[in-house]
């Protein structure tokens, strides 16, 4: 079961990654405009999410400001997906991020 919640993890956060270029190519602006938000809005989230949430964070931190800052990261791509026009996939995805999380933890599993 564990593998399975860790398969679901990693593709919940490559889903918050898509979400955010998503509402970044989708913008009504010009191509430049849709690229450097397309592209800047993930890189910025997996910039944050590698220094402070990943297996190898350069900044180590305690399981409840791991969690505050894995759900700002997923509350983060999910504003921009409804912006996208999509909030009801916005909310499944941080819905899923916080059942998949919840089970990780009651299993064990630190952040």
């Amino acid at each position: 079961m564990r593998v399975v919640l860790l398969t679901v993890a990693f593709l919940v956060e490559v889903a918050m990654l898509v979400a955010a270029g998503w509402w970044g190519f989708t913008l009504d602006a010009g191509l430049a405009v849709r690229l450097l938000a397309g592209l800047g809005a993930p890189l910025l989230i997996a910039l944050v999410w590698g220094v402070f949430c990943s297996p190898r964070a350069r900044v180590r931190l305690a399981p409840p400001a791991k969690y505050a800052v894995q759900a700002a990261c997923f509350l983060a791509a999910a504003v921009l997906l409804a912006l996208a026009g999509h909030p009801l996939l916005a909310v499944g995805l941080v819905a899923l991020w916080a059942v998949d999380r919840a089970l990780l933890s009651h299993g064990g599993h630190p952040a």
